[in-house]
């Protein structure tokens, strides 16, 4: 006989795992206190069900449950907050004691477990696992008492997805903790081995069959059905979407980023936009639809990557590269239209679209960047400065930051490129010559200048004859190392005839060389920030912008 599974509505609820699931995965757990901070960031997600742990495991793991409860009793928002325990009387009246704070509010539930997976059952439940009219007593026993203590009672047999021989078995758990009180029931494909091609043994049919059953037997009973799917064919998304859309599952169950044991379990933010996106295609008329506030999505995400694993760079919705482009046709596009090449907003999970110049990236590109940190970019040379940008980083495969794009722009733009430095002391003074390109000329300049710190002295002369009066506000020179092969790292803060000050870097293996290379690398600066800013840029206020000097290998010539 064909079952149709019946439905209870269109809104999906979110149960959120990763303070439990996500910590069973080896390296994930948090302190204390960051399992409070996850906890507040799902408030402000608005998930319907946070899992907060597993509250019989370890005084460790009480407190932080009973801690989390407590803290959500003074939201304005509360989601449900859950704790897991096994079938047993102590495990249960450990948990009913966690959740207590929000009992007054109606915001518990007991989730509950037990192995019905053929091979799974001996393995876990030893003996016991022979004794199937125990467990099922247990059950009903177990959730009466739940529900009696004001929990609302979840209830998952464990291994559903290989449940095999053990349907009518199953059958008769659910019944069980239904006719106890539960209110929602868990299918978990608990070993991540279900897919759909597996035709009537697939969970979700099964599910299907058990749903149909259940709203035969207690039609008066509003149950939720709930998915609960591991990743280790990477189907855990899929898996979770399909038991909504072709099941009866109005909840699903998940960690941010995908966390979990083993591969992971199927990633909420992917779930959530899949509804968000794809549930008008799947029933016009009465789509389905989450709660959730999906602009938070991005910063729960990052928390998580943060404190518990690292999120990959490539990872679908909320990774770094998720809206991050390189190629030179995408950005030209996207520059025109921001959603060229994205399948959704990024603001709608709180993201920015954002490039990264590389080796394909072309001159819109660069003047984009250029002209956001508010300098000109003429269409006429925006190829050229892209193409001089490249060729500082020639072996710069992973892309060039925006920082470092526009250093490289600076150095196109710096009015003083010297290629030797040669300079004398002498009975109290020091004698200059500075060879390169200086201001558009291919000159050689010579300076003269008696004193303390003579050579710095006489090129800060010789440059104020071309560019105008500067003064030194600090110079500091240190060694980046021990021993002869140190070099002298110069810093040179000046203040120009206008009123703005630009820290200049270098480094070399002189002391004297360093100082005047970092002294022409501030003045390159103020004047390419005076001459090329962009109109309503304003760069009065201008940060400094440092960067660090070519090397440039001196003639030293000492008396």
């Amino acid at each position: 006989m064909n079952i149709e599974a019946p439905r209870n509505n269109k809104h999906v609820k979110i149960f959120d795992t990763t303070l439990r699931d996500g910590q069973q995965c080896p390296g994930a757990g948090m302190s204390f206190e960051q399992n409070l901070q996850y906890a507040r960031l799902a408030c402000a997600l608005r998930v319907d069900v946070l899992e907060a742990g597993f509250p019989s495991a370890s005084k460790l793991d009480f407190d932080i449950v009973d801690a989390i409860c407590r803290d959500i009793a003074c939201f304005d928002y509360k989601p449900v907050v859950a704790g897991l325990c096994q079938l047993r009387e102590e495990q249960v009246i450990r948990t009913i004691e966690s959740l207590q704070a929000l009992v007054p509010f109606q915001k518990v539930r007991l989730h509950t477990y037990v192995p019905v997976d053929p091979e799974l059952m001996p393995a876990s439940l030893g003996s016991m696992a022979n004794d199937k009219g125990r467990i099922v007593d247990d059950l009903y026993r177990l959730t009466v008492m739940a529900v009696e203590a004001g929990m609302e009672v979840q209830f998952s047999p464990e291994g559903y997805s290989r449940i095999g021989k053990n349907f009518d078995f199953v059958t008769e758990l659910i019944r069980a903790a239904i006719a106890g009180g539960a209110r929602v029931i868990n299918c978990p494909d608990t070993i991540g081995g279900a897919a759909i091609w597996e035709g009537e043994d697939y969970f979700v049919k099964k599910m299907s069959k058990h749903a149909a059953i259940m709203k035969a037997e207690f039609p008066n009973h509003d149950i939720t059905w709930s998915v609960h799917c591991h990743n280790d064919f990477g189907l855990a998304v899929q898996n979770s979407v399909n038991a909504v859309m072709d099941g009866p599952a109005t909840q699903i169950e998940g960690c941010i980023n995908g966390i979990g044991e083993r591969a992971g379990n199927a990633a909420l933010e992917q779930c959530i936009m899949i509804i968000k996106h794809f549930s008008q295609t799947a029933d016009k008329n009465e789509p389905y639809f989450t709660t959730v506030c999906t602009d938070k999505l991005q910063e729960v995400s990052d928390f998580v990557s943060t404190h518990m694993l690292p999120r990959q760079p490539h990872w679908p919705v909320s990774g770094d590269n998720a809206a991050k482009h390189s190629s030179g046709g995408h950005t030209n596009a996207i520059l025109k239209n921001p959603m060229a090449y994205q399948p959704f907003d990024p603001k709608e999970i709180g993201k920015k679209i954002s490039f990264l110049f590389g080796p394909l990236s072309g001159g819109n590109h660069a003047k984009s960047i250029i002209e956001a940190s508010g300098f000109v970019c003429a269409d006429s040379e925006k190829a050229e400065i892209a193409q001089y940008v490249k060729n500082q980083y020639p072996q710069r495969r992973k892309g060039i930051t925006d920082s470092e794009l526009m250093e490289s722009y600076m150095q196109f733009r710096a009015p003083i490129n010297i290629e030797l430095i040669e300079y004398s002391k002498q009975s109290g003074k020091a004698t200059v010559k500075l060879t390169g390109t200086i201001f558009g000329d291919n000159d050689t300049v010579e300076e003269e200048m008696p004193g303390k710190d003579s050579a710095l002295a006489a090129v800060k002369r010789a440059l104020e004859k071309r560019f105008g009066a500067i003064q030194i506000l600090s110079h500091r020179s240190q060694s980046d190392s021990i021993g002869i092969d140190a070099c002298s790292v110069s810093e040179i803060q000046i203040i120009d005839d206008q009123g703005n000050q630009y820290m200049g870097k270098s480094v070399d293996h002189d002391i004297e060389i360093s100082a005047i290379k970092a002294l022409i690398d501030a003045v390159n600066r103020s004047y390419v920030v005076r001459n090329f800013s962009l109109p309503q840029g304003g760069r009065s206020d201008a940060p400094i912008i440092e960067r660090q000097s070519q090397s440039v290998k001196p003639h030293l010539s000492v008396a």
